[in-house]
């Protein structure tokens, strides 16, 4: 390797892509070409550094296996950063299998840490604490022991263990100075904010008040019967009686919660879980049935007794009852969670990350770009959606989540 692509490769190590454009921006060999695709991938150009990327691989040629799975993993990067999230992983894996059997164990390290961060970005924490878990962040350099501490603080928060995830962010500071690289260091105190933004809404005793992360987890950890407005579930005790696929008992569910400890009133439950202007007896007839489903679901944990005017909540062993709701409420708010990160996603990467079909997403896109909430560029299949961060909004307990990995 020649002396400018040395210096160009030594430059985007640290950070500097216009250092290292500087001195191979007119070259098209092989391996200029690369490190242009990772430069302009820097610099926030993806379609370019894709096309240059694809332009390296073709000219390294069959027989240069190892430079070729270096491409294709810069490749795979950029997809996550564009959140191209329906990238293929098979040649991810078959390009890490190629470094690792060539002795790359740094590069075969970052492929790993790309698996990650999808696993991550879908919800799928056993995955990606399996995989991280694979990996020893005390041999590789400093930008990638910061990259295992940031991914370890992310799969502690969306699991609510904030003093493992504060422990993390700690060494990923420490790393990222070791790195002197700025946007590491900026990725790092973004975080932190994250860390410390308000969660979530505790709405109890006729009174509401915002909590931090570590609230929430002291919050789920007493002895409280709680209403989880965020993963749409019921929790007691480490208990956790999920109903996000029944939206009307969830609805019961939280206007008895709120209105304990008195009752709440039979018109009131049956205007909000049925969503009508007036109700008749053929619904209040549908109210006993679903509440008595409702019951059947609670029973270890609480009575749903019957009063003169409707319905009182009386948990077993709870002396408190608490509603815990996002800091905003929106119909669309884990769509808004997954735009939060500032990132451009395309309609079929949000469908995959939130588990919904990609025309469901399509039409609540449309919905939020009439409200003026989202907006999106490109056409076809290069559209994409994107919204600024939302001031004091934190989206850990919105994002997609596996109850399995609690």
């Amino acid at each position: 390797m020649d002396s400018l692509i040395t210096a160009a490769a030594h430059a985007l190590a640290a950070g500097d892509p216009l250092g290292a454009l500087n001195r191979i921006a007119l070259r098209e060999d092989a391996s200029a070409l690369a490190l242009r695709g990772i430069a302009m991938a820097q610099l926030g150009d993806f379609p370019r550094a894709r096309a240059l990327l694809k332009a390296a691989t073709r000219a390294f040629g069959a027989k240069a296996t190892l430079a070729r799975s270096r491409c294709i993993v810069a490749e795979a990067e950029i997809a996550l950063a564009s959140r191209d999230l329906a990238w293929p992983a098979k040649a991810l894996d078959h390009a890490r299998a190629t470094l690792e059997a060539h002795g790359d164990r740094v590069n075969a390290a970052h492929a790993r840490y790309l698996d990650v961060r999808r696993a991550l970005l879908i919800g799928r924490l056993d995955d990606a604490d399996r995989m991280l878990a694979e990996l020893d962040p005390d041999t590789l350099p400093a930008t990638l022991r910061t990259a295992h501490e940031l991914m370890s603080a992310g799969i502690a928060m969306r699991r609510l263990h904030t003093k493992t995830a504060h422990a993390a962010l700690e060494r990923a500071t420490h790393a990222a100075r070791e790195a002197r690289i700025p946007a590491l260091a900026a990725e790092v105190e973004s975080a932190w904010r994250i860390l410390h933004a308000p969660a979530a809404r505790l709405i109890g005793d006729g009174a509401e008040r915002t909590l931090l992360l570590d609230e929430v987890e002291a919050l789920l950890a007493s002895h409280a019967f709680v209403v989880d407005a965020c993963r749409l579930c019921v929790r007691e005790n480490g208990a956790t009686i999920a109903l996000a696929t029944r939206p009307v008992l969830f609805t019961l569910a939280r206007l008895l919660a709120q209105a304990w400890p008195g009752d709440a009133p039979r018109d009131a439950l049956i205007l909000r879980a049925f969503r009508l202007r007036e109700a008749d007896e053929t619904h209040r007839a549908r109210l006993r049935v679903e509440i008595g489903r409702l019951r059947t679901m609670l029973s270890a944990h609480a009575h749903i007794d019957a009063t003169p005017r409707g319905f009182r909540l009386a948990p077993h062993h709870a002396r408190e009852v608490a509603v815990l709701a996002p800091p905003v409420e929106d119909e669309y708010a884990p769509l808004l969670a997954c735009l939060a990160d500032g990132e451009s996603w395309s309609s079929s990467a949000l469908a995959i990350a939130l588990g919904a079909s990609q025309r469901t997403v399509q039409r609540s896109l449309d919905a939020l770009a009439q409200s003026g909430k989202v907006q999106s560029f490109g056409r076809g299949r290069a559209r994409r959606w994107t919204t600024p961060p939302m001031p004091g909004f934190t989206t850990a307990l919105l994002l997609p989540v596996e109850f399995a990995g609690d």
